[in-house]
């Protein structure tokens, strides 16, 4: 994700920028007249240019690329004189770097991949955002969907969400049941499986942990199941502290783990795509991951574990976070608030074609992707996915991505405190009481940005 300092210097002073003094438009020559967002009144005159920021750029997101080229072919189709590019960013970097520098200087892109929560309000903010409210009000979509929640500021919508996500524990089956263990309930169940893999000579867990975010999925969920679900509001407005017993009971518990080598060898020097890799190989009988992980996973000519794997929600802990998933809908496409009345015209009509349901459905069948709008047939669905899709909805409720929430710099340092953490270099209590550290500086920043 920080490929290099400076660019990661870079990327932060232009945030800085964006939420300051740069924060208002020079002067929105190319945007469209009052009125004209919603109504989308005129007519297309000679050639209409437009570029699609698209993180699609895997192996294992080829299907995902191939219906967005399909969208792209049937707008262009639609709109007369109307050319879209595709301009493939990795997420993180789009996310962190590059979209950031661009809404800082006031050129995004027309279309663009955009993250919900604390993302979509800065952006929002800066005025650099489209309104979609009266579009999709406009285009019959206002209900269709599960939750634009994460996209909503002060009553309006900036963002159509593309999928749902779900994080959870995908096991191997027949690991487990070579093993005569059955899917943990508790965490004493999953501790008491993870030592008999052990003594078998069996990884418990795939981790890779070089791309530092990838730590934390497992460890968001645990910290909610001590805290609960409302803890990171609580760190935002203060009447929570990372430093509470609470908090500092699910990193001891994640430190266990750690100390009884229960991840899999070298994980700091490992790259995201290596915890899939070992345990599709049947390398190790548990991963904590996204649903998206399923797409590989169930891929006959990467994985050999097609038929055996499960997914379920992360064992109780005996917290008031027990039994809710971290699970929503955080990533969509977002337009921005600089285009013309033609290409306006055009982002609407892309809006038909990627949202509707023949296409959430295929995204379902053919990717794994739980869908943002209401469907009314989920048949013909994998197994797998089918078991994803009911662990979210059994779930006691959902929790929304800390990372969409917190600030950056709050983020950075648990990333950072949690490399040190598996590598010995730091304890539970030590990394927490820099976390609240942290917090208070960033909570106290961010009171005085918004006075």
């Amino acid at each position: 994700m920080r490929k290099r300092t400076f660019i990661w210097g870079a990327g932060a002073l232009a945030l800085t920028c964006l939420l300051s003094a740069c924060s208002v438009l020079s002067d929105n020559t190319n945007s469209p007249r009052e009125g004209e967002h919603a109504s989308g009144q005129g007519t297309p005159h000679g050639p209409i240019q437009l570029t699609i920021r698209h993180t699609q750029v895997k192996d294992t997101q080829k299907k995902r690329l191939a219906m967005l080229q399909d969208v792209v072919k049937a707008t262009e189709a639609k709109v007369p004189g109307l050319t879209i590019t595709l301009d493939g960013v990795e997420d993180k970097v789009n996310r962190f770097e590059k979209l950031r520098a661009e809404m800082a200087a006031g050129n995004p892109p027309e279309i663009f991949d955009l993250f919900g929560g604390t993302d979509t309000k800065d952006y929002v903010k800066a005025n650099r955002l489209l309104d979609l409210t009266p579009i999709l009000q406009e285009l019959g979509l206002t209900d269709k969907f599960y939750s634009f929640q994460e996209f909503t500021v002060n009553g309006k919508i900036y963002g159509i969400p593309m999928a749902g996500y779900v994080e959870g524990l995908y096991y191997n089956k027949k690991i487990l049941a070579g093993n005569h263990i059955i899917p943990p309930q508790t965490w004493d169940e999953l501790i008491a499986a993870a030592g008999k893999l052990k003594a078998a000579k069996v990884t418990p867990f795939a981790l890779s942990a070089k791309d530092s975010w990838v730590i934390n999925m497992m460890m968001n969920t645990m910290w909610v199941r001590t805290a609960g679900t409302n803890s990171i509001e609580g760190f935002l407005n203060g009447s929570k502290r990372w430093t509470d017993s609470d908090v500092v009971k699910a990193f001891e518990q994640y430190q266990l783990l750690i100390q009884k080598d229960y991840f899999q060898d070298g994980s700091l020097t490992l790259a995201y795509a290596e915890q899939q890799n070992t345990f599709s190989s049947g390398g190790a009988a548990f991963m904590f991951d996204g649903s998206w992980a399923n797409t590989p996973l169930l891929d006959k000519d990467k994985s050999s574990i097609t038929e055996d794997v499960g997914f379920m929600n992360f064992p109780s802990m005996g917290g008031p976070g027990d039994g809710y998933i971290n699970g929503g809908w955080s990533n969509a496409y977002g337009f921005s608030q600089k285009v013309t009345p033609e290409q306006l015209i055009a982002i609407k009509e892309f809006i038909k074609q990627m949202y509707n349901e023949p296409m959430q459905k295929r995204q379902l069948i053919e990717e794994g992707m739980p869908p943002a709008m209401k469907l009314s047939d989920t048949s013909q669905v994998n197994p797998l996915i089918t078991e994803i899709l009911n662990v979210f909805t059994s779930s006691k409720g959902s929790f929304p991505a800390y990372d969409s929430r917190i600030q950056t710099k709050v983020r950075e340092r648990l990333e950072r405190g949690m490399q040190e953490l598996l590598g010995g270099r730091t304890d539970p209590v030590s990394l927490m009481a820099e976390m609240q550290k942290q917090q208070e500086a960033s909570n106290k920043e961010e009171f005085h940005t918004t006075k």
